[in-house]
C-alpha cells in the first residue's frame, strides 16, 4: 500500500488530499466526502484507517479537505455547496490512477447527502456508500426524538432513580415531552413534505442516481433514526427503491463509529460490498 499527499486545484484554490493505492493497479476507487465540520482525517481517524484498509484490499481511496476546511485554502462552505470540490477530487483520482473504471463516493452524515447530490448529475459515478445520512428537519427531529429517546428513557432504571430521588425536574421533562409529541403529530398530519425539504431533495437525487448504494446506519444515533423514519415514505422512499440498495445496521454504534470494533465493521462491510458490486 502506498500513500501520497498532494494538492488539488479547485477553481484556483488549493485543496489538500491524501491518496492510498494498492500495489497492483486498481479498477475501483473511492473518494471520501467528509461530513462537516470534519477534515480528511475523520473522527477517531476513521477516514485514515478506512483508506488504508481499502488500499490493502486492492481499492484506491482518496480523502481530501473541502475548500475552507482543514489544510485547504478558500472560504468555508455548506455541504450543499461542495459539488465543485467533489468534482475536482474525482478528477484528481482518475488522473493519478488511470486504471480505475469505477468511482464510488463514501460519505458520513452530510457528506453522504452531499455525495448523493453530486452523483445525481454525474453518470460517471458508479455507486454510493452512505453512513447516517443527514436529512434534518424540525418535524423529523421531533419525531425521531419522541420515538427513539423518550421510550428508552421511560424504560431506564436510571431515569426512575433520578425521578424518585428528586434529581430530575419532572414538570420540565413532561413539558418537553408534550411539546415534542405535539410537534411530531402535527408533522404526521401535514401530509407529504414540501418538495424543497431536505429528505425530498435527497430522494429526488437518489432517483436520478439509480445505482448501487450501501447504506450503513448506527442504532444509537438521532441522525440515523431521523433518516430511517423519513425513508419509510415519500420521495426518499421512492429514491431508495430506485437504487440497488444494501442496508447494514450496526445496532450499538454511535454517529461517528467511535469504537475500533464499529470502525472495523464499517471497513469490512464497505470492502465486501465493493467487491460484490464492482468485481475486477
Amino acid at each position: 500500500m502506498i500513500e501520497q499527499a498532494f494538492v488539488i486545484d479547485c477553481e484556483g484554490v488549493p485543496m489538500t488530499a491524501v491518496l492510498a493505492t494498492p500495489e497492483r493497479p486498481p479498477t475501483v476507487g473511492v473518494v471520501v466526502v467528509v461530513g462537516g465540520p470534519q477534515t480528511r482525517v475523520g473522527s477517531h481517524r476513521q477516514f485514515v484507517l478506512l483508506a488504508r484498509a481499502l488500499a490493502l484490499g486492492g481499492v484506491a481511496c482518496l480523502r481530501f479537505d473541502y475548500r475552507g476546511m482543514g489544510d485547504s485554502g478558500g472560504e468555508p462552505r455548506d455541504f450543499e455547496q461542495v459539488s465543485d470540490d467533489v468534482d475536482a477530487a474525482v478528477a484528481a483520482l482518475r488522473q493519478r490512477v488511470p486504471s480505475i473504471r469505477h468511482v464510488v463516493l463514501w460519505g458520513l452524515c452530510d457528506g453522504a447527502t452531499a455525495s448523493a447530490f453530486y452523483a445525481a448529475g454525474q453518470a460517471s459515478i458508479s455507486g454510493l456508500v452512505m453512513l447516517n445520512p443527514w436529512v434534518r428537519t424540525v418535524a423529523g427531529e421531533a419525531a425521531a426524538l419522541v420515538s427513539n429517546y423518550y421510550g428508552k428513557r421511560f424504560m431506564s432504571a436510571d431515569f426512575w432513580r433520578k425521578l424518585l430521588g428528586g434529581e430530575m425536574d419532572l414538570l420540565g421533562r413532561l413539558r418537553e415531552f408534550v411539546a415534542n409529541v405535539s410537534h411530531a403529530r402535527r408533522a404526521g398530519m401535514a401530509g407529504p413534505a414540501p418538495t424543497d425539504s431536505l429528505p425530498d431533495r435527497l430522494g429526488v437525487s437518489l432517483t436520478r442516481v439509480a445505482k448501487p448504494v450501501l447504506l450503513i446506519t448506527s442504532g444509537n444515533d438521532f441522525t440515523a433514526a431521523e433518516f430511517l423514519r423519513a425513508a419509510e415514505s415519500g420521495y426518499l422512499a421512492q429514491g431508495l427503491a430506485r437504487c440497488q440498495l444494501t442496508h447494514h445496521a450496526i445496532a450499538a454504534a454511535n454517529h461517528t463509529f467511535s469504537s475500533a470494533q464499529w470502525r472495523g465493521e464499517v471497513e469490512d462491510v464497505t470492502m465486501r460490498w465493493l467487491m460484490s458490486n464492482f468485481p475486477d
